[in-house]
């Protein structure tokens, strides 16, 4: 699937956090806990190095509580790294966050200095909304939708921290596909930059495996089928999602079962799990190294061919004079 959502605010971004980072004490990473690995921006991590990071495990509301306690453990191996599960029914769990940025930074809660913590993450986790429950004021714009921030601001929490927000960055390229289509389903990149019909069978074919009896009960079926389309022909009738002559329309479908779990209606759903993301990206790493042997291998052929054909335009002339001789041989005789 191909999506084109990397805007030149992004990258004014992007270039601007890189700039502002060596004067930042501590990262705070909003992930959606839907899908904590797909949110996660690999260019943060390669800009953070070995600087203390909280991640955030925003909307876990609206995640398979279960999953999300075994992501906190996998996102907590990671040296520097603690986490934090919020909703936004949660305040004063929002709150703790900045309890947590001071153990992290002992030494510096100590001081007369300010803790500068700065805040990450990609468009649509609920940034802002953390923001602006850690100000108790309105400060940053909030909005259902991704790209809402557009440039920093440096704000002061109280109690010795100081918080630049960032607008919500994604990446140039997704390395694993799968992460494209939760990206989409989730909300994180405009539906004008994707195609619902794509990202609801990828949708659909992950709860067929993961969470059947929750669209039994969702769409009141006796049992689910083995095949997305057979399951979305089934939930288009049951939700009246016909075109004319009783067709089925199967983007109108797709379409109620990306907002339905986006809204939680469908229930609390995390479309992937630790064990998930280790194994596609052994996946990831075996295409790469197969596709890097493949192009190593073109460029070898392709010099060993350049080679021949510069011994056969050296030895064109060599040949000319040798036609032109015996040319000249038959001719005398």
């Amino acid at each position: 699937m191909a999506i084109q959502w990397y805007p030149g605010h992004m990258h004014k971004a992007q270039k601007e956090i890189k700039e502002v980072l060596p004067q930042v004490d501590l990262l705070i990473e909003v992930l959606d806990a839907r899908i904590p690995f797909s949110s996660e921006n690999p260019a943060i991590a390669a800009l953070r190095g070995d600087k203390p990071c909280i991640k955030v495990l925003s909307k876990t509301d609206l995640a398979d509580p279960k999953t999300t306690a075994l992501w906190q453990t996998y996102l907590e191996q990671e040296k520097g790294v603690k986490t934090l599960a919020i909703t936004t029914e949660q305040p004063g769990k929002m709150k703790s966050l900045l309890d947590l940025c001071r153990k992290m930074l002992p030494e510096k809660d100590a001081s007369v200095k300010a803790i500068n913590t700065m805040i990450v993450g990609i468009p649509n986790v609920g940034k802002s909304t953390l923001i602006n429950t850690l100000a108790e004021r309105t400060i940053a714009k909030t909005g259902n939708e991704p790209a809402v921030t557009k440039s920093q601001q440096r704000i002061n929490l109280g109690s010795g921290i100081m918080l630049l927000d960032t607008p919500g960055i994604l990446w140039p390229k997704v390395e694993n596909p799968k992460s494209s289509y939760r990206l989409a389903a989730t909300g994180a990149i405009k539906d004008t930059a994707m195609e619902y019909d794509d990202v609801g069978f990828f949708t659909a074919e992950f709860l067929i495996q993961a969470y059947p009896d929750l669209l039994k009960q969702r769409f009141d079926l006796e049992q689910i089928p083995d095949t997305e389309l057979e399951f979305l022909e089934l939930a288009a009738a049951r939700r009246g999602a016909l075109s004319a002559g009783g067709r089925v329309n199967l983007h109108k479908i797709c379409e109620v079962l990306i907002n339905e779990f986006r809204s939680g209606t469908l229930g609390a759903i995390t479309l992937e799990t630790p064990a998930m993301i280790d194994v596609e990206k052994q996946e990831i790493a075996e295409a790469a190294a197969k596709k890097e042997a493949e192009n190593a291998e073109r460029k070898r052929r392709f010099k060993a061919g350049t080679r021949d054909s510069s011994a056969d335009t050296e030895d064109a002339p060599k040949k000319r004079r040798n036609n032109r001789n015996k040319s000249g041989s038959k001719k005398r005789r």
